[in-house]
């Protein structure tokens, strides 16, 4: 990816902090979407976005479906998923966004919620869309969601291939280890841990309140970053001893030589609580990845000129990623 930061929004905390709140999405008018709501595997429930956009140029079901995991605490309306979906929308391709367990406005009713490793989530959910969708399926997960993905693709090996045709993860802290000890210093702690827990403690006090027992209600008022909250909260709902079991079993990194299908991993070097030296090098991943690693671009950033900004350059690198997949594909049938 070939991309360069305005002057006026230099270094990685400015061009996160700077997309995320203030940089234009979409081209005309704010994406709207159709919710659904899913039964999951254990009766639960997590709802989905569908664009509401006219799909062009293809059979309703032949063109393109762009799945979107988003980010820790995201959701539909977030600034990069509105993004993706304008995106699809120019391209003339479906757009998707399922929630996470609690992230879609309703607290979700199993004694669970989500991590950055719940690649059996992904499943089934991407196993439903190939069962609803005869077209070309492509699923980009943002940060954690791009983390799950890549954990996904991984653990599917060559039969990922049966259930979608490319993936991509976007600024995923692919090592969680050192993402995890990262964003809980400094300005990093004091800004986006401060501003996460914002959002997880309360939820995570609902949940408790569903489901007494679950963990300590007093340590989790304790936490003041996210090791804290996932010894607590995260490790135990799913089946980890600790924070260090769940990061060392749910990062994507290690088993990035499994990866069979076609995958981009993209990510800033600037990348405020991603440390550049624990990115994966050509050595960590098969032939089926491909590595964008541009200087610039902050935490799912990438905003760029005219002024006020936009973060549609992201986006539409990626879906270029997924759109020469499909040229490529074409040209070999002939």
């Amino acid at each position: 990816m070939l991309y360069e930061a305005p002057l006026w929004l230099p270094g990685g905390n400015l061009q996160t902090i700077y997309a995320a709140l203030r940089s234009q999405r979409y081209l005309a008018e704010a994406p709207s979407f159709r919710r659904e709501r899913w039964t999951a595997p254990d009766d639960d429930f997590v709802d989905v976005d569908f664009a509401r956009h006219a799909s062009a140029g293809a059979a309703a079901g032949q063109e393109p479906l762009l799945v979107i995991f988003h980010g820790l605490e995201g959701s539909s309306a977030s600034h990069y998923a509105e993004a993706f979906a304008d995106v699809a929308r120019v391209r003339g391709w479906a757009c998707a966004v399922p929630h996470f367990r609690g992230c879609s406005g309703e607290l979700n009713r199993a004694p669970r919620a989500y991590h950055s490793g719940d690649f059996e989530e992904i499943d089934w959910i991407l196993r439903r869309f190939r069962a609803g969708h005869a077209g070309p399926l492509f699923a980009v997960g943002i940060s954690l969601g791009g983390n799950a993905l890549m954990r996904w693709a991984a653990e599917m090996e060559t039969s990922a291939g049966s259930v979608v045709d490319a993936v991509a993860s976007v600024c995923s802290p692919l090592d969680l280890a050192a993402s995890g000890h990262a964003i809980g210093r400094g300005f990093n702690r004091l800004v986006y841990t401060r501003m996460f827990l914002n959002s997880m403690v309360p939820k995570a006090l609902r949940k408790l309140e569903q489901h007494p027992g679950l963990f300590s209600a007093d340590a989790l008022r304790a936490a003041r970053d996210l090791y804290a909250f996932d010894n607590i909260v995260t490790a135990p709902l799913h089946g980890f001893r600790n924070t260090e079991d769940y990061w060392a079993r749910a990062s994507a990194k290690p088993h990035m030589r499994r990866i069979a299908v076609p995958a981009l991993a993209l990510n800033a070097l600037n990348d405020p609580f991603i440390p550049a030296a624990s990115l994966p090098q050509a050595g960590d991943v098969s032939a089926a990845v491909t590595l964008w690693q541009p200087r610039e671009g902050g935490h799912v950033g990438f905003p760029s000129t005219p002024f006020p900004g936009h973060v549609r350059a992201m986006p539409e690198a990626v879906c270029g990623f997924f759109s020469a997949l499909l040229g490529a594909t074409a040209s070999g049938a002939k």
